[in-house]
């Protein structure tokens, strides 16, 4: 069967993942393009693949076959892909001994970077804050290149979480763009979690309050701050070494 109608239910349901209310709903995600489709399966978060007709993909996950008019409907990109995929929402795993802590993010782009990073510098686990940017915002997985299928990432009330791995031995630094200690006191340590900050006003005061330290970066004077994206994959490269 291929669909060419964008009055179809069906249709319309997936079209509706591309809201966040929808998506938690459902439990679902889109993704699009062949690499963030292969991610997914790679992964086992992938459904359906929605394909465009007359295309060939060496991908068969349930594909849902649509027309140049439906691909154009679904999609949110000016120019769509061939191929789309329909995934279930990431399952929380264990802890390890290194976490960051992302406290209210709000760019998508700036998420999607940390997450690349996260993965390539051997972080296993990133927390988001309640108020940090979607996950599933098709502009982080974009970011992304498909990396939030390769590491542990949860949804929490990051004071709460905070205490909870005080309790299990982490030791919580925090981010400070104008004092704190050398990243080198942070390679000391088993089990670390580090905490960024919003783009605009940093790490929360009351997040600040309840850390065992702060951390920075030190740079030439002449700059004042660095983006929240470059500044985290520094401080994970480092600790990577």
């Amino acid at each position: 069967m291929i669909y060419s109608s964008t009055d179809n239910n069906k249709i319309k349901d997936i079209k509706k993942l591309n809201q966040k209310k929808y998506r938690d709903l459902n439990n679902l995600f889109l993704v699009e393009g062949e690499h963030l489709v292969e991610e997914a399966y790679k992964s086992n978060n992938l459904n359906n693949v929605i394909i465009l007709e007359d295309y060939n993909f060496n991908i068969e996950k349930d594909n849902i076959v649509v027309t140049d008019k439906v691909m154009n409907y679904i999609t949110e990109l000016d120019n769509h892909q061939k191929v789309m995929g329909i995934c279930s929402k990431l399952k929380e795993k264990e802890y390890g001994n290194k976490i960051l802590i992302v406290d209210g993010i709000q760019d998508p782009g700036n998420l999607g970077t940390i997450i690349r990073s996260a993965v390539a510098f051997s972080f296993d686990t990133i927390i988001l804050s309640n108020n940090t940017v979607d996950l599933y915002n098709s502009k982080v997985i974009r970011a992304s290149q498909g990396m939030l299928f390769h590491i542990n990432i949860v949804i929490k009330d990051i004071l709460d979480e905070i205490n909870k791995l005080k309790e299990l031995g982490y030791y919580v630094s925090a981010t400070k763009v104008d004092s704190g200690n050398d990243i080198d006191i942070l390679k000391e340590k088993e089990k670390i979690a580090i905490i960024i900050g919003n783009e605009g006003n940093g790490v929360s005061k009351e997040v600040l309050d309840n850390v065992s330290s702060y951390i920075h970066i030190p740079m030439n004077s002449e700059c004042e701050s660095l983006n929240v994206g470059v500044a985290t994959s520094i401080i994970m490269y480092e600790l990577n070494k």
